[in-house]
C-alpha cells in the first residue's frame, strides 16, 4: 500500500503540486433490521477504493478510483493535477495549509469482541428477543430493532512524510416500540437512548436491550394518556440523551470555521458566530464551557488523526461561559479572520490546525466537519434527584426527537421523547405534546445548574451532513443534566 501511495505522490509532485496526499480505504457497513417476531432486512456491505488530492497554485484537484493498482492511481493523480489548474480560474482565497508534522503511526479504535465475527444470527436473535420483551407489556403492538455496525479502515500518505494507517469500528444498537390507543386512533413511540459508540461489539452487550425494552414501551404507553402541556416559560432540566443534540445545532454547526467565513451559505447556512465575537461574546453563564475533542474513548469522531494528517487533540470553545475559538482544519487555520480575530481578543496565535477534516469515503474530498463537542459537567456536587428537588415548576426532558433551527444556528426549537412535569420539587407526572424554543445565546446564558461528572454521558449520531455533494459524517456530545431557567414552552398540537 505505501508503494503505491508513492505513487500518487510522485506523479503529483513531477505535477508541479506543493502539497499532496492519497486515502486508500476500505469501508464495510453491515445492519441487521427487525420487526415484532420477524428479520425484515440483513445487510451487508463493502467499498474499496482510494481519493488522490492536489494543491497547485493554490487549488486544490481531487480524482478518486475503486481500481486500487498502479496505473489506475497514476491516471488519478493526472486527473487530480488537470482539475486543480481548472480550478485556479476560480479561486478567490488561495489555499495556504498551516504546518504540520510528518507522522508513521497506526492507530486502532478500543475493541474488546469484534463485532463483525459475531454471527449474524446471533445479532438477529438478540433483535427478536428485545421485541418480544417489549411486545409483553399491554398497549406496546408494534417494535423494530436494529443494529448497524460500521468498520473504516485507511491509510494516508502525505507529500509531507506522513505515512498514517487507521482501523475505526462503530457499532450502534437500537429499538423504537410503538402504543396504540385502538378507541382514539393515536399512537405514541419511545425510542431507546443507547448511542452509537466507537466500540466493538461489547457495546451491543451492555446495552442490556432485552431488559430495557419494557421500560421503553411501558413509556410508549404512558404517553397515551399524558397530559398535554401548557404552553408558557417554565424551567427546563434536560437529560444528556436531549442535550447531546441541542449541543450538536447550536454548538458544533456555529463553530465550524468554513461555516462562519461563508463557505457552506449556499447548502447548510452561515453562522451567527462571527469573527468578531471570538473572545467577546458570553455564549452561555459562566457554568457553561465546551471542549471540542477527538481523542475521547468511544466518541464517534475519535481518531488518532484527522483526514489531512493532523493528530488529533481537545480544545476550548468556551470557557466558564466565554466564546474562545473555532473548529479548524489546515486550510483554515491561517485564514486572516481568524488570525486578526484572535490577536483582537488578546488570545494567544494558533498556527496548527485543531484536525477537523474528514471524509465519509475514499470517493469524497475531506473538509471541515464537526467533531466531538461535550459540555464539561458542573465542578460541584450535584445528583439529578437534587436538581430536580431544587426546581419548583418545570419539566424535565429525556431522549431526542424533531427539531428545526435557522441557517445561521440561533433561532431553534427543540422536542424530545418523554416529558416529566416538575411541581414543588418533585416529578408530578407525564406530559405530551412539548417543545422549547429560544435562541442559542440567551439558551446557554440561562443555564444555572449542570450536574456532576457521574451524571456525564455521550450522545452521538452516525449521519451529520454537509457540504455539495452531501456527505455524512459521525460525532458524540457529551453532557450531564443540566437546568436551565424560565425557558419558552410550545405545545406542539396547538401551535404551527
Amino acid at each position: 500500500m505505501k508503494e503505491l501511495a508513492n505513487v500518487a505522490l510522485n506523479a503529483a509532485r513531477a505535477g508541479g503540486a506543493s502539497y499532496a496526499d492519497i486515502r486508500i480505504s476500505r469501508h464495510r457497513d453491515q445492519a441487521v433490521h427487525t420487526r415484532e417476531d420477524r428479520v425484515q432486512s440483513v445487510s451487508d456491505a463493502e467499498s474499496f477504493g482510494f481519493g488522490v488530492r492536489v494543491l497547485l497554485d493554490g487549488a486544490w484537484g481531487f480524482a478518486a478510483s475503486h481500481r486500487v493498482e498502479r496505473e489506475a492511481i497514476a491516471e488519478a493523480a493526472a486527473r487530480a493535477l488537470e482539475m486543480a489548474r481548472a480550478n485556479r480560474a476560480a479561486v478567490t482565497r488561495p489555499v495556504v495549509l498551516a504546518p504540520n508534522d510528518a507522522y508513521m503511526d497506526t492507530w486502532r479504535s478500543p475493541v474488546e469482541k469484534d463485532p463483525f465475527a459475531v454471527p449474524v444470527g446471533e445479532k438477529a436473535e438478540l433483535l427478536l428477543a428485545v421485541n418480544a420483551a417489549a411486545l409483553k407489556v399491554p398497549g406496546a403492538k408494534y417494535v423494530s430493532s436494529f443494529m448497524l455496525l460500521r468498520n473504516e479502515w485507511k491509510l494516508f500518505a502525505s507529500t509531507d512524510g506522513s505515512v498514517i494507517e487507521q482501523d475505526i469500528t462503530r457499532v450502534w444498537p437500537c429499538f423504537t416500540v410503538t402504543a396504540i390507543d385502538p378507541e382514539r386512533g393515536e399512537f405514541q413511540t419511545r425510542t431507546a437512548e443507547t448511542p452509537p459508540r466507537a466500540a466493538g461489539y461489547e457495546h451491543v452487550e451492555g446495552a442490556n436491550l432485552v431488559e430495557l425494552a419494557p421500560q421503553m414501551a411501558e413509556e410508549a404507553v404512558q404517553k397515551l394518556t399524558a397530559k398535554s402541556v401548557e404552553p408558557g416559560r417554565r424551567d427546563l432540566i434536560l437529560h444528556p440523551t436531549n442535550l447531546w443534540l441541542t449541543i450538536h445545532e447550536s454548538v458544533g454547526h456555529p463553530t465550524e470555521l468554513d461555516r462562519v467565513i461563508g463557505q457552506e451559505a449556499n447548502y447548510a447556512g452561515t453562522s451567527f458566530l462571527t469573527p468578531d465575537k471570538l473572545g467577546k461574546l458570553m455564549y452561555g453563564s459562566p457554568l457553561v464551557s465546551f471542549r471540542a475533542d477527538r481523542t475521547i474513548p468511544g466518541g464517534m469522531a475519535t481518531c488518532g488523526y484527522d483526514d489531512d494528517g493532523v493528530k488529533t487533540e481537545e480544545w476550548p470553545l468556551v470557557k466558564d461561559g466565554l466564546f474562545v475559538d473555532y473548529q479548524t482544519t489546515r486550510e483554515q487555520v491561517l485564514w486572516p479572520e481568524y488570525r486578526e480575530a484572535r490577536k483582537a481578543a488578546g488570545l494567544p496565535e494558533v498556527t496548527r490546525s485543531h484536525g477537523a477534516a474528514y471524509a465519509d469515503s475514499w470517493g469524497s474530498i475531506p473538509f471541515q466537519r464537526n467533531v466531538n463537542i461535550h459540555l464539561e459537567a458542573g465542578k460541584t456536587p450535584l445528583t439529578p434527584d437534587e436538581l430536580i428537588a431544587s426546581t419548583d415548576d418545570g419539566i424535565l426532558i429525556r431522549g431526542d426527537s424533531s427539531y428545526s433551527i435557522d441557517h445561521q444556528r440561533y433561532n431553534f426549537q427543540f422536542s424530545g421523547q418523554v416529558f416529566f412535569e416538575i411541581k414543588g420539587g418533585k416529578i408530578a407526572g407525564m406530559l405530551r405534546d412539548v417543545a422549547y424554543q429560544s435562541n442559542t445565546v440567551d439558551f446557554w446564558n440561562s443555564c444555572d445548574a449542570i450536574c456532576d461528572e457521574r451524571f456525564w454521558q455521550m450522545g452521538a449520531t452516525y449521519w451529520c451532513g454537509k457540504g455539495q455533494p452531501s456527505q455524512s459524517s459521525p460525532c458524540s456530545h457529551g453532557a450531564a443534566p443540566a437546568r436551565f431557567r424560565n425557558v419558552n414552552i410550545l405545545n406542539t398540537k396547538r401551535e404551527v
